[in-house]
């Protein structure tokens, strides 16, 4: 060990004498800003990831997706040190919006002061999971020409629940639950109570913002009001631009009432369900207190509070 550490010691010394010493950068606390979005697979991620694209030349900060081998959403503990201080340290890359398809992870446990706003959309857990399901077996419109994992199997999601297919089991419907509950065994226990109130805490205490598919526009209408620094633009690109409804999954063939009946029998499907109401709650509380309506149309209230009485008086 005292080998090891004396030869890291010579390399640091060695870099120093080759580079000259280091000069920190310091950043405005503007510019000092990491947004993460964990985005749940088929929750029009990649719409709203596509606007942050083209967003980010013009509003000054930088995308980058997290690419994890085989869309594994739990990190190994030694690539979670790495990624917080990769997304702490990283000065050249703040402000910074990171994405990618990985579990929720408390930065708190790693000892850093300032953590990243998390911010997520969910989506009804039937509407996701049979989205999903077409999605692996006949692609989308995103990227056509790819193959895809079940490519070639014809059988609809209603006749899979019918014969008992593990692709549309109610377990595969355990996926938003565990996405918020993060990187604890316990979140990946199917049908854990524990594991969903984890998740709904830290939605309410972790989480900056979190939307639904179904009222995409005015999740991004309240980042756009509340988030500036990133989201200036935003609402009026996904209004008229080509990136609203980017990636719509090919074949798809919605599942009749008794297939859905069928699986809202389920104690998963009750859960995540429960998770999904809870956040739709939670978002529309927020949009109510943001938002006014007029002609049918929303507008972002004006700042509603101000100071007075400030004491001692100036001369």
């Amino acid at each position: 060990e005292r080998a090891i550490a004396r030869h890291e010691v010579r390399e640091i010394e060695q870099r120093h004498t080759v580079d000259g010493p280091r000069q920190d950068v310091t950043l405005d606390e503007e510019d000092d800003v990491v947004i993460i979005y964990n985005r749940v697979p088929k929750t029009a991620s990649t719409s709203f990831t596509n606007i942050a694209y083209d967003l980010c030349a013009k509003n000054r900060y930088h995308v980058l997706h997290i690419n994890t081998t085989k869309n594994n959403p739990v990190m190994s503990l030694q690539d979670q040190v790495r990624f917080v201080k990769n997304v702490t340290s990283w000065k050249e890359m703040k402000p910074g919006f990171y994405h990618g398809h990985v579990s929720y992870l408390d930065f708190a446990k790693f000892g850093v002061k300032k953590k990243p706003i998390y911010i997520n959309v969910i989506r009804d857990p039937i509407e996701r999971l049979v989205s999903y399901y077409y999605f692996l077996r006949f692609g989308d419109d995103y990227r056509p020409g790819l193959r895809r994992r079940k490519q070639g199997d014809k059988k609809t999601f209603d006749e899979c629940v019918a014969a008992g297919g593990s692709d549309c089991a109610p377990e595969k419907l355990w996926l938003q639950i565990p996405f918020f509950c993060g990187h604890s065994s316990e979140c990946w226990n199917v049908g854990s109570r524990w594991a969903l109130e984890q998740a709904k805490y830290n939605l309410i205490n972790e989480y900056f913002l979190v939307g639904v598919t179904e009222e995409l526009e005015d999740f991004i209408m309240l980042l756009e009001a509340a988030l500036p620094r990133f989201f200036r633009g935003a609402t009026e690109l996904y209004r008229t631009g080509k990136k609203s409804h980017l990636r719509k999954t090919t074949e798809k063939k919605l599942p009749t009432k008794e297939t859905v009946a069928k699986l809202q029998q389920s104690e998963i499907w009750k859960m995540e369900n429960e998770f999904y109401e809870f956040a739709l709650e939670q978002f529309q509380f927020v949009r109510a207190h943001a938002v006014r309506e007029k002609d049918g149309e929303l507008y972002i209230l004006a700042q509603n509070f101000f100071y007075e009485k400030i004491y001692p008086k100036s001369n």
